[in-house]
């Protein structure tokens, strides 16, 4: 099986409860009651006696089993050890084999309970054994049962995979024995495994598969956690809408069965995904509740843990919820649940700067804990946290020493999701001690283990808070200034090596597509191999490629000449104030009255980006700029930049690209275009906010008369349906959709509208992708040319490229900010005129937006420069 990412995820999962003498049903475990029990003492003295009494030893076996069930009912766990190991040595003399493996699970599962793990491993192991000497086909439903505590073990100390495959053979059994509901269980405990190893489109099929057979059932913990596993399931891929619904019918499933576990632990599934939903206010409304309704300390903790974060960025009081989770830490057996909420717990202390609890003393624990179990993961993760609180101290020496500790434990495991972290750490660690050469072989080790880890960066340490912006770009980004800024890198001349320049670019590259993955919820996306001088100097010989790198203090950019080597310019400037200019640059573009200030800042960007490098590229003939653009520089169009004189557009035929090993230039066949165009004229009822758009038909029209063979669908005609099959019906190269639409850095955010509705993002597989990119009728170009990005979103074109790769366009043209009606009819047939004379998609692009730009109505920017060329420029 592929190695995928190893996470904890917060939600529950069926434990199976006793396997009883008679070998009936296993029961799952009721509410916890209030029940005065004996104790230890008692239990043992009264247990002495019992065999010393000549009573009948079935009699006393019986009733051991019973009691130690009893009590594990009730949440005494240690005293169910107690009575349990009675019971097997009573088993073992009496000759009761099966009876003294049903025992031994049972053991197990209350070693599992008390964090007895390497006692709860012995027990499972001998009682398989026990089973496999005494003809394992004798009772198949025995053996089923014995798989389904073992996976629960198994899942507990981090062995994922070992669980799914117990789980998946105990399904097989229940099929054999006719156990129809027990079957169920076992594939619901599959998709736990299969989420935590990374496979959600798997766990949501079966899922899907459990929920419909439940549905004519009663209600029942089965369906509850079915529909909850389900919903955390589509809340990981980003589909927060079906999710919320499952999760809220499981929460009213486990109301009416008045069940406390299943009410705090849906009550906490619907907490995170309020928090993932950016609804701060609610999520602590939710973690709130599930602290007040959860018998489980485990399920308080992960509420309180949550809570506390939600206060630390609130900067709100949060004394007495340290306490209660100092208490709660103090209820928990050892597990990996509870090791990492303990390192999150500490995490939490030192971003808030608290000392008392001491975060190291948290820490130390958590490893102490790890060690008992074996848990060799968690413990390089609490030593990689203590090296980072010595970093934050200024103690490098000694954070580099625990940071190596914790890499040397994962020596010979494959675990790419904690090794990245601590590789990154000890590359900070090593710049920061002057060692450069060791510094970069760190990060590069880091980014290899990213690499790998690309389909699973969607739910990486959901335990520890990740954050993609925190904890993945920051790692490009410091390794990228490591090879550029570094003088010991550089030839005589101050040039940085060719070699060096590659690999930078490569870098930034593997960026943009791991940023994409991060957008999409899933590595959907397969890089390919560019070679640079072929795309330039055999294809594109009068084009440059550039990559504006933006650092702490500079702007770094690689570009590609013709038939010369990478070169590297500088500009010196500020992360902060790139970010101000730009920001400001695009309010600008949005006031047609604002000429003055946005010439201004434009030619702040232009002497940046492009003045550096002026003399190379008149000198090498260059007339086409194709800019892979980094951070803020991506929600500006290269268009408006200024150099005192003109507009880039009238020097360049200008391109954006997502990275060259996505999208593979190549030429246009325009002998035979055929457009599907499809448009409303009015949003729908449901969509009050968007203006009309009473031009579209011009707009067609003028499609129509460049000489593009083209079928529309408009107004009701226009639906996501209606577009799906004409695609399918007739092999159109070009798909031009003239209607409302949003960019935005969220997935659940970008679409455009049809007559019924929204068509997400993540629709148009169904609705574009189903082609041959081989076959000479693939989608060669996309238009989108009423769109949007969303209003405050400083990442919203990452939605624009989301769209553009998710539609398997070689190109795609769209509008950055809605503009006039008739300059828009203008500027369509002005592109598709110029596209029908066989010049690139750039050019014909760019003399489209001159053409507007030499009109006297249409002169200001804020009308021709918010169209953009996304991919393929020939």
């Amino acid at each position: 099986m592929k190695r995928r990412l190893l996470i904890l995820l917060l939600g529950s999962y069926l434990i199976f409860g006793f396997i009883l003498p008679s070998f009936a049903n296993l029961a799952k475990l009721p509410s916890p009651q209030l029940i005065v029990l004996q104790n230890e003492n008692q239990i043992i003295q009264n247990l002495k006696s019992k065999t010393q009494n000549p009573k009948s030893n079935n009699s006393l076996i019986e009733n051991s089993i019973e009691e130690g069930k009893r009590l594990y009912d009730v949440g005494r766990f240690a005293e169910a050890v107690i009575v349990l190991q009675q019971a097997v040595q009573e088993d073992k003399q009496q000759g009761k084999i099966q009876k003294q493996a049903a025992t031994l699970a049972n053991l197990s599962l209350a070693y599992q309970q008390t964090g007895n793990w390497k006692e709860a491993k012995q027990a499972i192991n001998e009682s398989l054994q026990l089973q496999e000497l005494n003809n394992p086909s004798k009772n198949q439903k025995l053996l089923a049962q014995t798989l389904m505590i073992q996976g629960k073990l198994f899942l507990s100390t981090g062995e994922s995979e070992n669980s799914l495959k117990s789980w998946q053979q105990a399904e097989k059994l229940f099929v054999e024995v006719k156990e129809p509901n027990s079957r169920i269980t076992a594939k619901i405990n599959q998709t736990q495994a299969l989420q935590i190893l990374g496979f959600y489109r798997s766990a949501i099929k079966i899922l899907q598969e459990v929920n419909a057979t439940l549905k004519t059932q009663p209600d029942s913990i089965q369906k509850v956690v079915s529909l909850r596993s389900l919903g955390e399931a589509q809340q990981i891929v980003g589909d927060l809408k079906k999710s919320n619904i499952a999760l809220q019918e499981s929460l009213e499933i486990a109301q009416r069965l008045q069940n406390l576990d299943e009410i705090s632990a849906s009550l906490l599934s619907l907490g995170n995904h309020a928090l993932i939903c950016d609804r701060t206010t609610e999520a602590l409304t939710y973690y709130k509740q599930t602290f007040q309704f959860a018998p489980s300390p485990l399920i308080k903790l992960q509420a309180h843990l949550n809570q506390l974060s939600l206060l630390r960025e609130r900067k709100t009081d949060t004394t007495t919820i340290i306490s209660e989770i100092q208490t709660l830490l103090q209820q928990i057996s050892p597990s990996r649940s509870s090791i990492y909420a303990q390192i999150n717990f500490a995490v939490n202390l030192v971003k808030m700067g608290i000392s008392s609890p001491s975060p190291i003393d948290i820490l130390t624990t958590a490893i102490q804990q790890a060690e008992s179990i074996d848990d060799i993961q968690a413990q390089a993760y609490g030593w990689g946290e203590l090296g980072k609180i010595s970093e934050l101290a200024g103690k490098f020496p000694q954070a580099q020493k625990l940071t190596e500790k914790a890499i040397v434990l994962l020596q010979g495991t494959n675990t790419p999701e904690i090794t990245y972290q601590l590789q990154w750490q000890l590359g900070r660690l090593q710049k920061a001690q002057g060692d450069i050469k060791s510094a970069i072989a760190s990060y590069d080790i880091a980014i290899d283990a990213l690499q790998a880890l690309r389909s699973d960066l969607v739910a990486i340490n959901r335990d520890v808070q990740f954050s993609f912006r925190e904890s993945v770009e920051p790692v490009y980004r410091e390794s990228v200034a490591l090879l550029l800024q570094n003088p010991e890198l550089r030839d005589k001349n101050g040039q940085a090596d060719v070699k060096i320049l590659d690999k930078a670019r490569q870098s930034i590259e593997a960026l943009q597509l791991t940023e994409l993955d991060n957008f999409f919820r899933e590595a959907c996306l397969q890089g390919q191999k560019v070679i640079l001088d072929r795309v330039v100097d055999r294809d594109n010989p009068t084009s440059a490629i550039l990559y504006p790198i933006i650092l702490a203090d500079t702007i770094q950019i690689i570009v590609k000449l013709p038939n010369q080597s990478l070169k590297l310019y500088t500009s010196q400037i500020e992360e902060s104030k790139v970010e101000q200019t730009v920001a400001k640059l695009r309010q600008d573009l949005s006031n047609p009255s604002a000429i003055q200030d946005l010439k201004m800042r434009s030619q702040q960007v232009y002497t940046w980006l492009i003045k550096p490098m002026e003399a190379d590229l008149a000198k090498n003939q260059v007339d086409t700029l194709v800019f892979v653009l980094d951070g803020v520089l991506r929600n500006l169009p290269m268009s408006v930049l200024y150099d005192g004189k003109e507009y880039l557009i009238e020097k360049y035929a200008l391109s954006l690209s997502p990275g060259l090993q996505l999208l593979n230039p190549k030429p246009i066949v325009t002998q035979n275009l055929k457009a599907l165009t499809a448009g409303l004229t009015q949003p729908p009822k449901n969509f009050p906010n968007f203006a009309p758009l009473h031009g579209i038909e011009s707009e067609f029209k003028l499609i129509t008369k460049a000489g593009i063979n083209t079928t529309s669908l408009l107004n009701e005609e226009f639906t996501s349906t209606a577009l799906e099959r004409k695609i399918k019906e007739k092999p159109f190269n070009i798909v031009h959709l003239a209607t409302h639409g949003q960019f935005s850095s969220r997935i659940d955010d970008t679409y455009i509208l049809a007559a019924d509705g929204k068509i997400n993002v993540r629709k148009f597989d169904n609705l574009l992708r189903d082609r041959d990119e081989a076959r000479s009728e693939a989608l060669q170009l996309l238009v989108l040319s009423a769109c949007q990005t969303a209003e405050g979103d400083k990442r919203a074109v990452l939605g624009l490229a989301g769209i553009a790769i998710r539609a398997g366009a070689r190109s795609t043209i769209a509008s950055l900010w809605q503009i006039d009606d008739e300059s828009t009819a203008m500027f369509v047939g002005s592109f598709y005129n110029e596209l029908k004379k066989g010049i690139s998609k750039a050019k014909a692009l760019q003399h489209a937006q001159l053409k507007l730009l030499n009109h006297v109505n249409y002169r200001s920017p804020s009308y021709w420069s918010a169209y953009v060329l996304i991919g393929n420029w020939l």
